[in-house]
């Protein structure tokens, strides 16, 4: 069985992702598809609208015929590790031969030279990176002048990195590389709507970003219908229904600043994303503030040097407490070290028949009893419960706890199937 591994979000799924998960199959000739899934918290420094059960079960519904949760430990980094973890994670299954991404790009070929040719971040490239970095530039942007630099003196085609798109490919198709991985990358030309587009720019298809806007600014979840599929509008309404639905940061800001202030300096050092005395510029700015807001608190902190979602991402290691002992490079190197499922449907039960053999980490179907061995796993259910008290009075200490007790989704299958 031929299968493709997608890297996803899904904050909420909509049209685009309905495209790419179908755009996938098509060019690589995959029978199945397998998502890994961010959690409950995001690249960028986010909550997810949705917890990972239903976000799994719209990809489920979507096309996907197996969803992977990728670690909280990678979910929320940098795009190195974030696709590092992702990468790893695909190529651990032992099952899947291609990897798809959507890219601004739209070429392959650039993404596979740049690779290569970063494989083992020559000094040149360091240097001018670095020279970028001191001079204040923002990371993405040093980042792409660097590899522009160097890639011109190697002859080689230049890659816009600083696109959003482009710079997560780059970094899968690295990935690829430094882990020595038998997947083949391949690339779908995103079209319409970018990923940071703040408005729909076509009748059905709208980023995420353009989305989520969209539902806080309307208040109505039917706002979205032109834009996702029927099952997501389904689901989101059936998690309104039961409060489930973490909008945006602002629930989480009582959280984040009992995290802050119950923290000594010193122990805020400790926090992973804490750098060049962040730790000090945070503490002296929530004492400044009469109230805090997440987005009065961004403003203050910004610089030249700091993006918004740097900072975003400062913030969630606090209020996760993700400390920079456990986020050393080679301990991520090693990949996240298990394989936890979020859903299936009958292909992606296939697909874990022959991951009893060809896994090279245990696969979980749920946290119970693995939690000793594995630590990065205490992240994803830390995260769990930090979500879930996002909440506010809907939370049940039974929320908390339901990476102990949920099980995968099924979709498609009938009891027997289930159960086997």
């Amino acid at each position: 069985m031929r299968t493709v591994g997608i890297v996803v979000e899904y904050n909420p799924f909509h049209n685009g992702h309905y495209y790419h998960v179908q755009q996938s199959r098509k060019i690589t000739g995959a029978d199945a598809v397998v998502a890994v899934m961010s959690g409950h918290f995001l690249q960028r420094g986010e909550p997810a609208l949705l917890d990972k059960w239903t976000r799994a079960e719209m990809a489920l519904r979507g096309g996907c015929d197996l969803v992977l949760e990728l670690p909280a430990a990678y979910s929320t980094q940098s795009a190195e590790w974030f696709a590092r973890g992702a990468v790893a994670t695909l190529d651990a299954t032992g099952v899947v031969d291609a990897l798809c991404f959507g890219s601004e790009s739209g070429d392959i070929r650039s993404f596979r030279a740049a690779a290569q040719l970063l494989r083992e971040e020559p000094a040149s490239f360091k240097q001018a990176l670095n020279d970028r970095l001191a001079e204040g530039v923002p990371y993405p942007a040093a980042y792409e002048y660097a590899l522009s630099a160097h890639a011109a003196e190697q002859g080689i085609p230049p890659l816009a990195v600083a696109q959003p798109n482009n710079s997560l490919g780059l970094h899968y198709t690295l990935a690829i590389e430094r882990i020595g991985s038998a997947i083949n990358p391949y690339t779908i030309r995103r079209e319409k709507s970018g990923y940071n587009d703040q408005t729909p720019s076509d009748e059905s298809i709208a980023s995420a970003t353009a989305i989520r806007k969209l539902l806080l600014e309307a208040g109505d979840l039917d706002a979205a219908r032109p834009f996702v599929p029927q099952t997501t509008l389904t689901l989101m309404k059936r998690d309104r229904d039961m409060g489930r639905i973490a909008a945006d940061w602002r629930l989480f800001e009582k959280q984040l600043l009992h995290s802050i202030m119950t923290r000594s300096i010193e122990e805020l050092g400790e926090i992973h994303e804490m750098t060049e005395g962040l730790e000090h510029r945070l503490l002296h700015t929530v004492r400044q503030l009469s109230e805090v807001r997440f987005e009065s608190l961004l403003e203050q902190l910004k610089t030249k040097r700091y993006t918004r979602t740097k900072l975003q991402r400062a913030l969630l290691a606090v209020l996760l407490n993700h400390k920079k002992s456990d986020f050393a490079s080679n301990k991520l190197a090693e990949g996240p070290g298990y394989i936890r499922v979020l859903g299936f449907t009958p292909t992606g039960q296939a697909l874990l028949k022959k991951m009893r053999t060809s896994s090279r980490w245990p696969v979980l179907m749920s946290a119970a009893g693995a939690l000793d061995q594995l630590p990065y796993l205490a992240l994803d259910i830390r995260a769990t419960a930090v979500y879930a008290l996002g909440r506010g009075a809907n939370a049940s200490s039974r929320d908390l706890l339901r990476d102990y007790y949920e099980q995968p989704i099924r979709i498609g299958m009938d009891a027997t199937a289930a159960a086997e």
